[in-house]
């Protein structure tokens, strides 16, 4: 999991350096603040077996943090929230990870990045992925085990790290391009 987690932490430090750039600010203008962050790998798993069709296991929020990273987990169910308040489902492609601001981004950059909402929920799909794996499995003679996991990591700036709207963005910030 340690290496799994630095990968995630790295590749948000990417993102964050080209948000920086693409903002017009200095590289590590975020990356420096993250610097000693509170990071939480947050693996979770939900019995497939337990629930069924309509149980939410992750209500409607965005989150708390910088930036998070969601993993692709083995079965649908996350769906994300579209600037224009549209729901959809989120199919993160093979080899992919997907990155939403968190309330931590949206109040350094002034309301410019907006945080991400999202849920998970165990939908129809997710049903039916469950059904079409476990059949292929039993073909094989194995027994697969049937929950939903996903790994998540939560990127965070540091403790002291005054959370204002960072003078450099002053005026920058216009609701009609907001990200």
């Amino acid at each position: 999991m340690d290496g799994w987690g630095n990968h995630m932490i790295r590749s948000i430090e990417t993102a964050a350096e080209m948000a920086a750039i693409g903002l017009g600010l200095e590289p590590k203008t975020f990356t420096d603040r993250m610097r000693l962050g509170a990071h939480l790998l947050s693996p979770t798993g939900s019995d497939l077996n337990r629930y069924d069709v309509g149980t939410t296991f992750a209500g409607f929020h965005y989150d708390l943090n910088f930036i998070t990273i969601h993993g692709k987990s083995r079965y649908p169910g996350l769906f994300i929230w579209k600037r224009d308040k549209t729901k959809m489902a989120c199919k993160i492609p093979d080899g992919c990870l997907l990155m939403q601001a968190g309330i931590m981004f949206e109040w350094i950059t002034g309301g410019y990045v907006l945080a991400g909402f999202h849920e998970v929920v165990y939908t129809q799909a997710t049903k039916d992925t469950l059904l079409r794996l476990r059949k292929e499995s039993e073909a094989r003679g194995e027994h697969r085990i049937e929950w939903r996991v996903s790994s998540t990591l939560f990127s965070h700036l540091r403790y002291d790290v005054d959370l204002s709207p960072l003078p450099e963005l002053e005026g920058f910030y216009n609701k009609e391009h907001a990200l």
